[in-house]
């Protein structure tokens, strides 16, 4: 697979990584099968693979045990990214269950990346995002914290997930950023207006999340028939009603150019992604061999300039995002 560097400060990865949050949330059957997930994680090392993404919120807490027991062996061949800041480690946990707040205070940053390093069975975190903006921490103060963790080796760099171009510009003046995640595919445009000319007049990676769309663009999900009662997106805006229906012509579309390669919608999607510059490493998720396989296929697909082109066009996904954004852009 070929090799990227994200940040100032170089951190190489595979052009394509792994999002881990579906084998232990949010998706139906999440959790159910440990060893098909680590099997997975092990034949995307072998393909190339090296940037893995996890966060302390996935489980809570299930997935980066998850992958610690994947990586037992191999930490040197990885690129560990995972997250903190939804949930508050300075207060008592309620019923057994962590407290979901946004918290970007010094003091919780050092509380969140204790227990990951402890979950993670790993000294140090390659790559440590924020999840969410803290509208009651100046990011500034926040990524202080981050700096000093950096300085003491705990982690090597940090980014910043859904962040607005102001905050990023705040936190690059303290220290460079590494990355910035947010979502990213044919079915969400948003970051080329404002957060992608940012990241790249600063120098900074761009890590795609959910770059086919949660599925949607693999063409598999034409109805929410398909999706399992606890299936997260049965909630999704993008999901429901005229949404889906209107929302049905982008796979079309992309399906189209599909038949024309003989490859998948899917691999079409992502092959699109990575032709939009070689600062971006998508982070496609799944569980399951089979798809990461098919996945790490783009990598090779190459689309022509016609190609691209009608691809460009196609207009992006009717509906927000989430069904609450209020803790996104902060």
């Amino acid at each position: 697979m070929k090799k990227i560097t994200l940040g100032t400060e170089k951190l190489e990865v595979g052009r394509l990584g792994l999002g881990c949050m579906g084998m232990s949330a949010f998706y139906t059957g999440a959790g159910a099968d440990d060893a098909g997930s680590i099997a997975t994680i092990h034949r995307a090392m072998e393909l190339g693979v090296t940037l893995f993404d996890t966060a302390e919120m996935y489980g809570p807490y299930r997935n980066e045990e998850l992958l610690a027991k994947a990586f037992a062996g191999h930490r040197d061949e990885v690129v560990i990214a995972t997250k903190f800041g939804t949930i508050n480690h300075r207060v008592p946990e309620e019923n057994g269950q962590p407290v979901r707040t946004l918290d970007g205070s010094p003091e919780n940053v050092r509380l969140s990346v204790e227990g990951s390093l402890r979950r993670l069975n790993t000294d140090y975190i390659d790559l440590y995002y924020q999840h969410r903006m803290d509208p009651g921490t100046p990011i500034e103060d926040t990524v202080g914290a981050l700096s000093e963790l950096i300085q003491e080796g705990k982690i090597r760099h940090y980014g910043l997930s859904e962040a607005a171009p102001a905050t990023i510009r705040r936190a690059n003046a303290v220290h460079p950023v590494t990355a910035i995640q947010t979502e990213y595919s044919l079915w969400t445009r948003d970051p080329e207006a404002e957060v992608l000319p940012t990241v790249r007049e600063l120098g900074i990676g761009f890590v795609p999340y959910s770059p086919l769309g949660r599925g949607f663009l693999t063409g598999t999900i034409r109805s929410l028939d398909e999706l399992a009662d606890d299936d997260f997106r049965r909630f999704n805006p993008r999901f429901e009603g005229d949404n889906l229906e209107a929302n049905i012509r982008i796979v079309e579309q992309v399906d189209a150019v599909a038949k024309e390669l003989d490859a998948t919608p899917g691999q079409v999607a992502l092959a699109w992604l990575l032709a939009q510059g070689d600062d971006i490493a998508p982070i496609p998720g799944t569980r399951r061999v089979a798809n990461l396989e098919q996945n790490v296929k783009a990598d090779e697909l190459v689309l022509s300039a016609d190609q691209l082109e009608r691809l460009a066009e196609v207009a992006p996904a009717v509906g927000d995002r989430y069904a609450d954004m209020s803790p996104l852009n902060k």
